[in-house]
């Protein structure tokens, strides 16, 4: 049986590696913090203390990782995965990267005679813990081909796009919809707040109008469950700034993604970066010097 390689073992690698365990995959894992993959050698996986241990033994290695850097450390770096690679082996990245770097990353692999995939996911913590994420794969063809029936065990929409960087671009592209559309509902509740409007019937009057497409994140964010989250702030603003970085190339203006990346500086620069991305909320109240009263409107089940 041939051997996965796993690197990055958080909170949504974590369980995308379980279900490659799950699938019957031999796996080797390693994350900079050993106690992220406890779970899976408890299991059966084996942990390694580099990438490139990881490439010495792995044909297939998916990397899940929090943005550009670390994909280049962990591929390029002195102990990196390239360092023990073969030619032919395959590297998928699962990172939500910039379309420069995947593309960077592609050219540095083939110099190896590594298939390199960027193959960002979307879902969430949720999805990886379901198996039913969804891959927007790009790169080069061949690796895919090789590399799907492994996909299957972590996704059950899989999409195949082509030229390198055509992943990433499509995962930006959701993200900034996801995480600035988010902002004009904030926006909303702090005006609405400020003229005294109670936020619990604004939910309800909202909810049965033509914004009800819009507010399904509402009853996480007037309850204010900001605290210990699966994608914080710090990643949102992250991944904002790519596509805003990914436009810039494109030559494509992005007003409002500019205007909601500079809320969530703002949010950055008040501390708030650990907080989920809806913590931005936080931003806005203070400068409208108002507070939106915390309402928990479905007990507490909406979470990200």
């Amino acid at each position: 049986m041939t051997a996965i390689g796993f690197i990055g073992t958080g909170n949504i690698g974590n369980p995308m590696a379980r279900h490659l365990l799950e699938a019957g995959h031999e796996l080797v894992v390693h994350d900079r913090d050993r106690r992220a993959s406890e779970n899976l050698v408890e299991r059966g996986a084996r942990f390694a203390a580099s990438p490139a241990e990881v490439a010495e033994v792995c044909r297939v290695i998916f990397t899940s990782l929090p943005g550009p850097k670390n994909v280049e450390a962990v591929a390029s770096g002195p102990d990196g995965l390239f360092s023990a690679a073969r030619p032919g082996d395959i590297h998928i990245d699962l990172t939500t990267n910039s379309v420069t770097a995947a593309k960077h990353m592609a050219e540095v692999a083939a110099a190896r005679n590594v298939l390199y995939l960027d193959s960002p996911v979307t879902g969430g913590v949720a999805g990886a813990e379901a198996g039913t994420l969804t891959l927007l794969v790009s790169g080069d063809q061949l690796a895919f081909e090789k590399a799907e029936p492994f996909m299957r065990a972590i996704g059950t929409n899989i999409f195949y796009l082509g030229e390198s960087g055509t992943g990433t671009l499509v995962k930006l592209i959701n993200n900034l919809i996801v995480l600035c559309a988010g902002q004009l509902m904030q926006e909303g509740l702090v005006m609405g707040s400020k003229a005294g409007l109670d936020p619990e019937k604004l939910w309800e009057m909202l909810r049965v109008s033509s914004a009800r497409p819009y507010i399904g994140l509402m009853p996480m964010v007037v309850g204010r469950r900001f605290e210990n989250p699966t994608f914080t702030l710090a990643l949102a603003a992250k991944d904002v700034g790519l596509a805003l970085e990914s436009a810039r190339d494109l030559e494509v203006p992005m007003p409002v993604t500019a205007a909601a990346h500079q809320t969530y500086l703002r949010a950055l620069a008040a501390g708030l970066g650990g907080k989920s991305f809806a913590a931005t909320l936080e931003a806005l109240e203070a400068g409208a010097n108002t507070r939106v009263l915390e309402v928990q409107l479905d007990a507490g089940r909406e979470r990200i």
